[in-house]
């Protein structure tokens, strides 16, 4: 196992720091990673394809001359490989000073996972939530530390289907992406609040509209639509990491919890967001469907 010492602020090089980068292998989260990497920073990044993963970090260590970066495999569509992918960090490393939660899907019909749930639902909140939940006392035992959730402006589309909450009863994609980054939003601020005084804050960012691959295995319309929007408004990957990457390690945002970052600033999210019913409703829920017992207290 790798001891790491605690350090008593966030430097603007991560030297002995220790970053967990999810959904690490493309777009944002390789551009976050290879950030991290250069800032001197111990980077563990997952993904689903070991072979992408072995591909990143080589990649990345022959550029930035960091020999600490590693891959972990996993695919969050699963509440085991979830609990797997915890075990296997806590293996290896007793400490952790960024958690990034970024890792995110979305399909045209709906897909069920192998625990039954709707994918979307469970690959951009309930792996997020089981993780973070799952590495909150190595983050506590870091301090001071962070968790980085990434939402998205889509969210200002989006109500919460509470009877309709994975698609059981109908399923159209764009509304279950939003609800989904509005679900990460209701999380945010809920941990926020359950973790004041801790050491560990948490924040959500909205890259904008970045070009990657996300939408391109939906169906025809949506892949034309995402084209058309990279050919003429997105930024590009490394552009879109900017202030989750700020977030993780500028000495600006030490100890500032529970709000919603874009461009480097914090602004309003939508009035659902800040719905406090709502934040501990859906906290019940991912409890119940990820099996979790009460691990953040009051």
């Amino acid at each position: 196992m790798t001891t790491c010492n605690k350090l008593g602020t966030v430097p603007r090089m991560l030297q002995g720091r220790v970053c967990l980068v999810t959904g690490a292998t493309r777009g944002i989260g390789a551009a976050t990673t290879e950030a991290l990497a250069r800032m001197g920073a111990t980077v563990i990044a997952t993904g689903r394809s070991a072979e992408r993963g072995q591909d990143l970090i080589s990649g990345i260590t022959r550029r930035t001359g960091n020999t600490g970066v590693h891959f972990l495999c996993a695919d969050l569509a699963s509440m085991t490989e979830v609990h797997s992918l915890a075990r296997a960090f806590m293996d290896r490393w007793d400490c952790l000073h960024v958690l990034v939660d970024n890792a995110g899907t979305v399909f045209p019909t709906r897909h069920v996972t192998v625990d039954g749930y709707e994918e979307v639902f469970a690959v951009n909140h309930l792996a997020p939530f089981l993780l973070t939940s799952l590495l909150l006392p190595v983050l506590r035992s870091s301090t001071p530390s962070r968790v980085i959730v990434t939402s998205s402006y889509e969210h200002r589309r989006a109500s919460m289907h509470w009877d309709n909450l994975q698609g059981e009863r109908f399923y159209f994609s764009q509304q279950a992406y939003a609800q989904s980054k509005l679900a990460n939003l209701l999380f945010v601020y809920e941990l926020a609040r359950r973790l004041e005084g801790s050491g560990v804050t948490a924040n959500a960012v909205n890259p904008g509209l970045v070009h990657t691959n996300i939408c391109m295995d939906s169906g025809w319309l949506i892949r034309t639509v995402k084209r058309m929007m990279d050919r003429f408004s997105a930024v590009s990957p490394e552009e879109g990491a900017d202030t989750g990457i700020w977030l993780a390690s500028s000495p600006d945002v030490e100890g500032v919890s529970g709000r919603y970052f874009q461009r480097r600033s914090a602004v309003r999210s939508s009035r659902a967001s800040y719905d406090v019913a709502a934040q501990q409703r859906l906290w019940h829920i991912s409890e119940e469907l990820t099996g979790l017992s009460e691990r953040f207290g009051a």
